[in-house]
Formats: structure tokens, C-alpha cells, sequence
């Protein structure tokens, strides 16, 4: 009996035993994911699915404990993300758990919060886990879609970036994310030094240090293939290099195309950035690139307008018709104070030279536009005088997007043919574009030009023989369809104001000498009877639109062409004279934001005109209508903005005559199938010469509201009236309300006179249209009201012109000036307060239009 006592006794002592062992081993056990109820201890880990990586809890050497992740396989171990860096746990216990309120929570002992991921929203039924790629997810239970993340680790990372993981700034959440150094190689907290993207004009990112973010170095801006100040991205085959600039981010990321390879990008506690690469098999990092690397990497080594080449010596050379500011310090090789222009300068005469092979300028303040080619960059920047450089934006197949500097060139590299670099455009005086080849022009630069100057006057010569050819053809062809139709044609119809010249419109009109004068306009002559088939004798069901001038039809021709017919009624206000006017204005003008004149007819008492088929119609049939204007969301209507006021610019500048408009408004733009703007109706626009910038008229015309003081008061009309039409219509595109019509319930203001008290009190986002919702950006309403405002101005004199509404609405850099009164800032009250006694009783209006005759 005693002995089976003994046997029991070494029974359950020995069970004892066993299952504590088991205990042990299941609780030692890496798990891959945590849930409210199964925390992570002090003295466990998570391992992702494939054994890459690992979480737990860590130390320095210090008795310090932190929660983090390193790679499962490689020895010593490698961190590669801190969650509580600045709050370390300094107990022996302590864990990781899901909180209902605020997400992922590190406890010390005491089971205080010492750190937590803090989410807004509480999460219930959520599970954390490691992944493969070595992000740290929250989650629901059962979706594991990425894209339903609750939060991750890859968005709030500290001093390395992974593969899929992105720097840069997230529009969704106005987060930058970024890298920040730990405070030494044993001290994860959070160091001096940041690798930070920056967002302002062509976005680049700066290794900055300390608090007041000292810039140390910087990639240059994403050129389509690479950071133009990292040549090493050239060529290389084993990393996949991703950067994204739309409506939803700006960031920078890469994907290894190897998954045996590990690489990591590292800001180093000692102030460098470090990519480093590591073959899974040999656990052994190499250093694949680094940065600064040379001194040419020094941020503004050269100083303004300096170049620095770290092939050459002395390393700081400035560029043609440039000399060294401090020529004492220069000899000493000590190029911070830069160059500066030894050359005179003459905008108009000066030019542009190509700097090849460079890393661009600091490009925070450059004004960007993805849209325009090489050629078109150029022009503008030759244009506007105080640009000094330009460049494009993505030099991928052909080049394209545009980028322009209108301060000071910093920080410019330039390296060898083989290495990378590309090519940049600096303004020079003419001077200095008549000497020998200049710093960054290839040996080979002038052969190329000859081969180039051959190829281009072949190509020119045979494309005019072709067209010579086809014009020869066509003008035959005419000819004999004009012919019969004036044979048809009794005596009367063939003495009309429009002749034919070989298929060619002409208009003869009498100038203020007495004497005829024709304009050639270049343009189809449509039969009559052409356009009643093609509009189905202008029934009512292809209606466009109606006017004081007519009505619009769309018609549809012969061949399957659509086309928008203005045909203006025996009664119009908008005669022959108009018409004759708008025929020769918007015939020879070519621009994406203009409508095209297709044709026009002239038979008897018919006048039509053949535009374009713009499948959106107006732009007013979408502002002021409370079911459609939802489809303007704020990103269409800066488009628009955008592209009326290059239209504009083309009109008042650009184009072969300086153009008014003198009716910009809201029915005026027309919206195509993608809602691009276009502006029509060019009948009251008028002409100015060479260097005429202001002209008087007795006769008035426009819509209210959208008419200018100086204009609808005295008969003065320029480029600064059309400025004010444009700035009433960026005001009603914000709102979505008619400037014309509207009156503020407690003081009568006007539409303007309401926009400019909510603006000097603070309240400006109050105007923005219910129809856009809560997607928009708020600097961008801010400063499209603050435009509109400006061009609005009581005074001319104060009111931009349109390149630099341009400038303004494409850089968010630019300080504008506060708007003073605006003109017609009141309504009814207002506007019997401004009556003028220069103005005749006689007014008389229609739907678009008002005219007013002034008795002087």
C-alpha cells in the first residue's frame, strides 16, 4: 500500500512537470497575430506568415524595452521600425494589446498607455498582423483587403523605408510621411536628422537636420525616370523605382524585382541616406548606394547660379555671361556666394542656354504644367521676363510637362555624359548665345545642329509641296461649287457683302477713310441648303440654345460630322457687321481653349455660322442648375478656370492680334465631351494694334454683371476689362451663383459686394457651392476666390493682367496682395448710387447682352 502511494505520488509530480513544459512551449511559441483578448507579451514575438519578419519586444543594452520589427533570418539583427521610439517601456513586463478606443496600445507594468496607434474611430472584432512585406496591420477580423486597413505601420514609418512602402504625402489624410533618423546607432528615439518630402512647386525631397530643418542635401525633382539628382537610379535592373503625383498622393516607392533580394532605405543617426541591399542566403548588407556621397552633393555648394561638377577642378564654375560674386573667395575655392550675370539683359532679344546633363535647381518654387510640351515651355518662359530657366517635367519617350523658374537657380550639379542629369534652358543675353559652346553643351552639340537644321528644312519643304498640292486641289474643287451656286443666285444676292475669291471668303467693309478693304478668311463656304438637311430644317428638338442673336442648332453633315450651327435671326442685334466681325476675329485664331470655326453661310437674308460640336453645351446650363452642377466637382472646375484664363492669355497675348472679348461670361464658355472650356461668341470683340492698350466707344455693349466699371460707365474698354469678366466668372464657378441677380437678404449686397465682406471677415469658404460636397482643397478655394477678387477691382490700374492670374492660380507660393473695393461691390442700392450722368435714358437688353449708347 505504501509503495502505490509512492507511485502516484511520482505520477503527478512528473504530469506536473510535463504540463508546465507544454505550457511554456505554447506560450514561447511565435503566434502571427495578436486580437483583443491574446495580447503580446514581453516575452513573445509575432513572425509573419513566410518567417521574414518579426515584432516583439527589444532592447538596446540599456534596460530599455521597445516594440519592433526586424528581419526573422538575418543575424545581428536588423530593426526596421519602432513603434513607442520616444516611450520605451523601463520594466521587466509589459505588452502589446487591441484597445475598443484607441487601437494598438503598448501597457508597462503598471498597465498604463505609454504608446497607442490613435485611431479616431473605436475598433471592434480586430485582429493586428505581421505581414510578409513587413507591415504591421489592424484589421477586422475577416477582411483582409489592404485597402480596409484600420492602420498599418507603412504609413507611419520611422527611420527605413521597405519595398511598397511610400514617403510622401497622402491627400486623403494631409500626412507626410517621412524618415527620421534614430538619436544614435543604440538609441531608436527619434533623431536630428529627416529624409522629408517636399510638396511646394516640382516636388523633390530634402535631408534636413535639427529642429529649424536645415537642409543637407536633396534628390532633385522626379523627371519621369528617376530623381534628377540621383544618376545611380540610371539603369538599374533590380529595383522597380515608383513615384505617384495625382489627386489622391504625391509619394515616392519601390518594388524589388528579385524576391531573394532584401533592400532597405535607411536615414542613418550620422546624417547620411543609405540604400542597402542583402542576399537572403548570406545575411549580409552592402551598401548599394548612399547620399551626400561627394561634395557636389552639399546643399548650395556653388551658391546662387553656381554649378558644381565634381569632375573638375575647382569643383564651382559659373555659366556663360556670369561671373563669381566674390571673386576673392572664388579663388579660394569657396563658391557660396555664387554668381552673379555679367551680361545685360534685353527681354525680347535675349535667349536660352542648354545646360546638359544637370541636376535641376531647387524646384520649390517652380510653376509646373504637366500639359505642355517642350516647345510650348519655351515660348512662355521667352515670353515672360522674369523667367529664368525652364526644363521638362518627365523626360520619358519624347518629353513632356513643363517646368519654369522665375528666382534665383540653387543648388545646380552637373555630370558626365554617362552618368545621367538632363537638359535645362537658362535665359542668357544675346550676347553670349553668339559665342563658343557653353558649360553643359556637347562637343558634338553643333554637328547635331547642322544634321537637324538639313532634316527639319527637307521635311518643311516637302510637307509645303504636299500641301501647295492639296490647296491647289481643293481651291478647284470650290471654285466650280461656287460657280453654280452664283449662277443659281439673281443679281441682288451676288452684290452681298461676302464674296467669293477661289473658294475663299471675303468680306469687303468700308474703313473711316472712305476707301474698301477685304480680309482674306480662309474658310468653307457651307450651302444653305446643306445646313437645312444637316439640322433637319432647324427643328426644334436640335435646339442648343437661344440667344438675343438667334439660335443654335446641332446639325450633323453628310460625311457623319457634328457641328453646332449659329443662326442668327433677321431680327438680331448681332448684324452683319458683327458677324463679318466674328468671322474675321475667330477665323485665324487657334487655341485648345477657343471654339473652332468650322464655316459659315451667307445666302439672302441668312447668316450662319459653323462652329465645333461642343457635346457639354455651355457652361451656364451646368453652374446655375441644381441637378447638374454636382457634376462640376472642384477638381473640373479648376480645370475650367484654368483653361479659361489660358484662353484669355492667348487672346490677349499671344495671339497674332491683341484681342477684347468684351462679353466673357458664363454662357459665352462652352464645355466639351471631356468638360475642357472653350470661349465663343467673338462678335462684340474687337481688334487692338501693336501698341494700343486702351480704346473708348459710345456703344456698349456686354451683359450686366459681368461688365466693367471704367467700361459700362465711360465707353473704356482693354485687356483689364475682359481681367474683370473673368474675375466675375471665377466668383460664380466657386459659388455656383450668378453675380447678375443675386442680393444679399440683409443688405442688398451684389454677388461681389457679398464675396468681399465674407473674405475681409474670415468667412470666404462660407461662398463655395453646396454641389461640390467636402472633396476639395481649401488653399486652392481660398486662393481662386482671392483671384477673382483681385480681378475684380474698382480701379483698372490694380487688377492683374492674365499672365499673372495664370502664374498665381498655378503656384500656391506666390504671396498675393490683399483685393481692395471692388467694383459694382453693391446692388440695387449700389447701383442707383453709381448712376452717371454720361449715360443716355436708352438702354436697351436681351437675354445675354445689354447696349448702351453714351452721350458725350
Amino acid at each position: 500500500m505504501k509503495k502505490l502511494h509512492y507511485y502516484y505520488y511520482y505520477y503527478y509530480y512528473y504530469s506536473t512537470i510535463i504540463i508546465f513544459f507544454f505550457m511554456f512551449l505554447i506560450f514561447s511559441l511565435a503566434i502571427d497575430t495578436i486580437t483583443p483578448t491574446q495580447p503580446l507579451n514581453i516575452n513573445q514575438t509575432l513572425v509573419s506568415k513566410h518567417e521574414v519578419f518579426e515584432l516583439g519586444f527589444f532592447d538596446v543594452g540599456d534596460n530599455n524595452r521597445y516594440v519592433g520589427i526586424w528581419y526573422k533570418q538575418i543575424e545581428p539583427r536588423t530593426y526596421v521600425w519602432v513603434a513607442n521610439r520616444d516611450s520605451p517601456v523601463n520594466s521587466s513586463s509589459g505588452k502589446l494589446t487591441i484597445s475598443d478606443k484607441s487601437g494598438l496600445v503598448i501597457l508597462n507594468q503598471g498597465e498604463t498607455a505609454i504608446w497607442t496607434s490613435n485611431l479616431s474611430l473605436p475598433t471592434v472584432n480586430t485582429v493586428a498582423e505581421l505581414l510578409d512585406s513587413g507591415n504591421f496591420v489592424l484589421r477586422l477580423e475577416n477582411d483582409e483587403n489592404p485597402d480596409n486597413y484600420l492602420w498599418e505601420s507603412f504609413k507611419n514609418p520611422t527611420d527605413t523605408l521597405l519595398p511598397r512602402m511610400k514617403l510622401g504625402w497622402a491627400r486623403e489624410t494631409g500626412k507626410n510621411k517621412f524618415l527620421r533618423s534614430w538619436k544614435t546607432s543604440m538609441d531608436p528615439g527619434s533623431g536630428d536628422y529627416y529624409f522629408k518630402m517636399n510638396l511646394d512647386g516640382f516636388p523633390e525631397i530634402f535631408l534636413s537636420k535639427g529642429p529649424e530643418m536645415k537642409t543637407l542635401y536633396r534628390s532633385g525633382p522626379w523627371n519621369g525616370l528617376r530623381f534628377s539628382g540621383v544618376p545611380e537610379m540610371k539603369g538599374v535592373s533590380l529595383i522597380e523605382f515608383e513615384f505617384e503625383n495625382n489627386n489622391n498622393e504625391i509619394s515616392y516607392s519601390f518594388e524589388m524585382r528579385d524576391k531573394l533580394v532584401y533592400s532597405r532605405l535607411i536615414m542613418t543617426s550620422s546624417g547620411s541616406l543609405k540604400r542597402l541591399t542583402c542576399v537572403e542566403s548570406s545575411g549580409t548588407w552592402n551598401v548599394y548606394w548612399s547620399a551626400p556621397r561627394d561634395q557636389c552633393d552639399e546643399y548650395r555648394k556653388c551658391g546662387p547660379w553656381g554649378i558644381c561638377d565634381a569632375n573638375a577642378s575647382p569643383l564651382c564654375k559659373c555659366m556663360k555671361g556670369f561671373r563669381p560674386k566674390n571673386e576673392q573667395a572664388w579663388k579660394l575655392r569657396d563658391g557660396l556666394d555664387g554668381c552673379v550675370r555679367s551680361s545685360k539683359m534685353e527681354c525680347g532679344s535675349d535667349g536660352f542656354l542648354l545646360m546638359k546633363n544637370m541636376k535641376l535647381p531647387e524646384s520649390s518654387k517652380g510653376v509646373v504644367d504637366q500639359t505642355l510640351s517642350l516647345s510650348q515651355c519655351g515660348e512662355i518662359c521667352r515670353r515672360n521676363c522674369s523667367c529664368v530657366a525652364y526644363a521638362n517635367t518627365n523626360i520619358s519617350g519624347n518629353g513632356s510637362g513643363c517646368v519654369i523658374w522665375a528666382v534665383d537657380l540653387l543648388d545646380m550639379r552637373q555630370y558626365a555624359d554617362s552618368e545621367g542629369g538632363q537638359d535645362l534652358y537658362v535665359r542668357a543675353a544675346a550676347s553670349d548665345l553668339d559665342r563658343s559652346p557653353t558649360v553643359g553643351i556637347s562637343k558634338n552639340s553643333s554637328d547635331n545642329n547642322v544634321v537637324k537644321i538639313v532634316s527639319i528644312t527637307v521635311s518643311t519643304c516637302v510637307v509645303l509641296l504636299i500641301l501647295l498640292i492639296l490647296l491647289y486641289l481643293w481651291r478647284k474643287k470650290m471654285k466650280r461649287s461656287v460657280n453654280s451656286s452664283i449662277d443659281r443666285k439673281g443679281p441682288d444676292e451676288r452684290s452681298h457683302e461676302f464674296m467669293m475669291n477661289g473658294g475663299i471668303i471675303v468680306a469687303s467693309k468700308r474703313d473711316y477713310s472712305g476707301e474698301t478693304t477685304t480680309d482674306d478668311f480662309d474658310l468653307p463656304l457651307f450651302d444653305f441648303t446643306t445646313l437645312v438637311i444637316a439640322t433637319n430644317n432647324f427643328s426644334n428638338a436640335n435646339k442648343l440654345g437661344q440667344g438675343g442673336f438667334g439660335c443654335v442648332y446641332k446639325g450633323i453633315l453628310m460625311e457623319g460630322q457634328v457641328v453646332a450651327v449659329k443662326r442668327l435671326s433677321t431680327t438680331s442685334g448681332q448684324g452683319i457687321e458683327e458677324l463679318t466681325n466674328e468671322v474675321r476675329l475667330i477665323a485665324k485664331l487657334q487655341h485648345r481653349n477657343l471654339v473652332r470655326l468650322l464655316g459659315c453661310c451667307i445666302e439672302v437674308e441668312e447668316k450662319l455660322l459653323v462652329y465645333e460640336y461642343m457635346e457639354n453645351k455651355s457652361l451656364n446650363t451646368f453652374l446655375f442648375n441644381k441637378e447638374k452642377s454636382p457634376q462640376l466637382d472642384w477638381q473640373k472646375r479648376f480645370a475650367i478656370i484654368t483653361g479659361i484664363a489660358r484662353g484669355l492669355l492667348y487672346l490677349h497675348q499671344d495671339s497674332r492680334f491683341r484681342i477684347i472679348h468684351r462679353d466673357l461670361k458664363a454662357s459665352n464658355i462652352l464645355l466639351d465631351k471631356e468638360m475642357n472650356p472653350k470661349i465663343s461668341d467673338f462678335g462684340m470683340a474687337r481688334i487692338f494694334g501693336g501698341d494700343q492698350t486702351e480704346a473708348e466707344t459710345k456703344k456698349v455693349v456686354g451683359t450686366l454683371g459681368y461688365m466693367s466699371p471704367e467700361y459700362a460707365m465711360d465707353g473704356l474698354f482693354s485687356i483689364k476689362s475682359d481681367v474683370f469678366s473673368f474675375g466675375v466668372l471665377v466668383l460664380e464657378i466657386v459659388s455656383g451663383k450668378k453675380n447678375r441677380g443675386f442680393y444679399h437678404a440683409s443688405n442688398q449686397l451684389n454677388l461681389i459686394g457679398h464675396i468681399c465682406d465674407l473674405w475681409k471677415e474670415g468667412n470666404a469658404l462660407e461662398l463655395i457651392d453646396e454641389s461640390i460636397g467636402d472633396n476639395f482643397a481649401q488653399d486652392e478655394v481660398l486662393r481662386c476666390i482671392q483671384i477673382g477678387l483681385l480681378c475684380v477691382q474698382e480701379h483698372a490700374d490694380d487688377r492683374p493682367n492674365m499672365s499673372k492670374v495664370l502664374l498665381m492660380l498655378s503656384s500656391d507660393v506666390i504671396n498675393l496682395p490683399q483685393p481692395k473695393h471692388p467694383g459694382f461691390g453693391f446692388g440695387k442700392r449700389g447701383s442707383e448710387k453709381g448712376s452717371s450722368s454720361k449715360q443716355d435714358e436708352s438702354i436697351t437688353t436681351n437675354e445675354l447682352t445689354v447696349t448702351m449708347l453714351h452721350g458725350r
